[in-house]
């Protein structure tokens, strides 16, 4: 084959020219890198013509399947009238309209809406955002934030700062503020979660004047290997924040959509936060689009004259453009008109069975699942931590992927978290694959 879509030629300048993210790049260099030039429903195609299922649904975006209909068609559509236009004193229809319905869908008084691009800077809206209040709000000395260890928030460096992953984060340590780190479980209940409770609500007790908000990722830490918390955990851990005047700020760029069971994992929480930051699902994969959703209360805390600055400064070139908030508003639909919500309950008992059947053996240490998520600690046969050296999560998803499956480890954390259009026959095949591509690498 020749031309631009050239097996050969495309790998070659794809090594000779592109820097992947949170990739050992000498690694990558060293094998024909695998590139995807379509999709359709939950699989993809490389350009050599052969299909993998997405069992990351695109690193957690993918909601309902890969050229869909209804989002294509809104998109096309909304191409023809205009595909992008600043937010910065201007304003367009689909951010309008997808705004009234984020305030319609979330059930907590959350009525403004400040649009960003990924979730990062969702985070760093509500970091700043919440920063800000406090100052014009009087509480002059609560300048820091707490947030749970292992926590991942994004890659810019306020978003780092709440962050406490090491190998993701330790390097820029000199660059980052200080945060108060409250220890969070591996897995809900049990003894582990309760001595965390304990020193976590200490903390918050100690550091209850300086703290301008309290910053996690509800139920599921995703990027920390998939750990999970039970509702009951952080309700009494907000209920205490809250109570001493600390700010919650509710990172569901990884949970939110459905992917915990609900739409959004708060609902199971039973609290309402002050900060929601949504991206990831919210354009269905389709697009770059987030938000961050505030309350009346912290909205109207910068309202004043122009001489009084007491704006938000803060905005990116791409907030709320209007092709992704099209694919926003499209994708909302289809969780209505598809019943999408039951359908994510129905693959969260069939993983469960799935994962009871594939993964309760030797050489696996914990698995744990909330909803569609899941996460499959991997260890040595005799229950011992494999050597980092070995890399044995990825070994065992480059051979996944040699019958099909495309999976994405965290360390030797074996990750499932597919589209919510996901079949039956399709979510067996993720699982059953991951598991005998363990077993092989076993030896």
């Amino acid at each position: 084959m020749t031309g631009p879509d050239d097996p050969e030629r495309l790998a070659r300048l794809d090594h000779a020219h592109l820097w992947h993210p949170f990739t050992q790049q000498q690694r990558w260099t060293a094998r024909e890198p695998l590139i995807i030039s379509r999709a359709e429903g939950c699989t993809l195609y490389d350009v050599r013509g052969n299909a993998y299922i997405d069992g990351v649904a695109s690193l957690w975006t993918n909601v309902h399947g890969h050229h869909h209909p209804a989002l294509d068609a809104a998109v096309k559509a909304q191409l023809d009238r205009v595909a992008h236009t600043t937010m910065l004193g201007l304003s367009h229809p689909p951010a309008i309209e997808l705004a009234l319905r984020l305030v319609d869908l979330v059930p907590w008084g959350l009525n403004r809406v400040f649009y960003s691009d990924n979730g990062s800077t969702a985070t760093e809206v509500a970091l700043k955002m919440a920063f800000q209040f406090q100052q014009q709000t009087g509480n002059v000395k609560r300048t820091r934030f707490a947030a749970f260890s292992d926590g991942y928030h994004g890659d810019t460096l306020g978003a780092v700062s709440v962050g406490s992953v090491p190998l993701f984060h330790q390097i820029y340590k000199p660059l980052l503020f200080d945060a108060v780190v409250l220890p969070a479980p591996r897995e809900p209940g049990g003894e582990e979660e309760a001595a965390c409770i304990e020193k976590a609500l200490a903390l918050l007790d100690a550091h209850a004047d300086e703290l301008a908000a309290f910053v996690f990722e509800p139920l599921v830490q995703g990027a920390a290997g998939m750990k999970m918390h039970s509702a009951s955990f952080l309700k009494a851990l907000c209920e205490r924040a809250r109570k001493h005047g600390i700010l919650l700020v509710a990172d569901e760029v990884a949970t939110g959509f459905g992917r915990t069971g609900s739409m959004f994992a708060m609902e199971q929480v039973g609290i309402t936060p002050d900060f929601l930051c949504i991206a990831k699902g919210l354009a269905a994969g389709y697009l770059p689009l987030a938000a961050t959703l505030t309350t009346e209360v912290v909205y109207s805390a910068f309202l004043g004259s122009p001489e009084s600055h007491r704006q938000f400064f803060h905005g990116h070139t791409f907030t709320g453009n209007p092709l992704a908030c099209a694919a926003a508003l499209a994708s909302l639909d289809v969780f209505e008109e598809e019943g999408v919500l039951p359908r994510v309950d129905a693959i969260a008992k069939h993983l469960a069975v799935l994962l009871k059947g594939w993964f309760e053996k030797e050489g696996v240490a914990s698995v744990r699942q909330c909803g569609v998520m899941a996460g499959i600690d991997l260890v040595q046969r005799n229950g011992e931590p494999w050597d980092p050296a070995v890399t044995f999560g990825y070994r065992v998803c480059m051979r996944a992927r040699e019958q099909g499956v495309l999976l994405r480890p965290l360390g030797d954390t074996l990750v499932v978290n597919p589209p919510l259009a996901i079949r039956d026959v399709e979510l067996t095949k993720i699982v059953r694959t991951a598991a005998e591509a363990m077993h092989a690498e076993q030896g």
